[in-house]
């Protein structure tokens, strides 16, 4: 199943001139949301994303809602990571009962086979592939191999990953292995996804500015590319986002996707100047100004798009993801004032 360059995402993901700017928000399809809220209220997350149909029908939610231009499958970047012997919980964070902090714990790691271990996963992709509408391409996701490595180390949620990074300096061996190990599981799983039908794969390096330059191109680099490596035959645009990678985007040129995502705190043209013409931007509205008033609020999105200039290439999306009690009909004014303000013909 093949891309197509027919609806303003794609064409934005290959650089290619599109009818308005496309628009979608990570975390789209959550807790913001009164009706996904409605389906809560009956299952636990866990569930939810080991569902096909909930987790399909809570990815359709924000598509009915407000048009976006690109749907993302409802899971989460830890969902893959039962399938290598990992214990994991949500309460209501990640929690891993065991985690990994040597060399035997990383040999006990068992090879991850998609089929078997995130079939749910791979059966709502099928579903939303019949029912998401032509002008909705679906993107699968995976976390990046250093962040799943800050979370399985250090055995949950953190803001300093301190375990995490003594492990990968204290016992580099044993840590390299171990993103070495999560690289090939991820590529395993952005594979299966492509093949059950999703239009395009992103890469959330979340924790990625965590590390400086040096560290950034001695662990989290080799494996990015270990990664992208053996996707290299699966014909689906690429999206990477190195979340406060301000100071890792030279590096970030360096690899073979089609598109960069940026947080909030890079102004899109240093992004642009710094990628340079061979890859397409993501972002980057803060995603606090959701909560300014109107006319501010259309100001801030205004200045993105100026920021990112007229090239073609420009997917609209906030910073990070949306707060859990940014109002509804915020987001709403966010997406039509993207379409109108880009419309061919239009204002811009």
């Amino acid at each position: 199943m093949s891309t197509s360059t027919s609806s303003p995402f794609l064409a934005a993901c290959r650089r290619q001139p599109s009818t308005h700017t496309p628009v979608w928000i990570m975390r789209q399809a959550g807790r913001y949301l009164p009706e996904y809220r409605e389906v809560r209220e009956k299952v636990d997350f866990l569930t939810l994303t080991k569902t096909p149909e909930l987790a399909a029908e809570v990815t359709l939610q924000p598509i009915r809602r407000f048009g976006m231009d690109a749907a993302i499958l409802f899971s989460d970047i830890m969902t893959p990571l039962e399938g290598m012997g990992v214990d994991l919980e949500f309460a209501p964070g990640p929690v891993i009962a065991r985690p990994i902090r040597n060399a035997a714990a990383v040999t006990a790691l068992r090879p991850f086979e998609a089929e078997e271990s995130v079939p749910f996963v791979l059966e709502a992709i099928r579903i939303l592939r019949h029912e998401l509408p032509t002008s909705a391409p679906l993107i699968g996701f995976a976390g990046a191999p250093f962040t799943l490595f800050c979370y399985v180390v250090e055995g949950g949620g953190s803001k300093t990953f301190s375990t995490a990074k003594a492990f990968l300096f204290g016992d580099s061996a044993a840590a390299v292995s171990l993103l070495e190990k999560l690289a090939d599981m991820t590529a395993a799983y952005l594979r299966a996804q492509a093949e059950a039908g999703a239009q395009a794969l992103m890469l959330f390096d979340s924790w990625a500015g965590l590390l400086g330059p040096l560290d950034y191109r001695r662990f989290a680099l080799p494996v990015v590319t270990r990664v992208l490596d053996r996707l290299g035959t699966v014909d689906r645009p690429i999206i990477y986002f190195p979340n406060q990678g301000a100071t890792l985007l030279a590096d970030v040129t360096t690899l073979a996707v089609d598109v960069v995502g940026i947080d909030w705190r890079t102004p899109l043209s240093v992004a642009r100047a710094t990628l340079g013409s061979a890859k397409a931007i993501q972002g980057n509205l803060d995603p606090a100004a959701l909560f300014a008033p109107a006319a501010e609020l259309e100001r801030r999105i205004d200045r993105v798009l100026e920021e990112a200039g007229p090239a073609p290439g420009h997917i609209f999306n906030l910073g990070h993801g949306i707060e859990r009690t940014t109002d509804p009909d915020q987001v709403a004014r966010l997406v039509d004032h993207v379409h109108e303000r880009t419309a061919v013909g239009g204002a811009a």
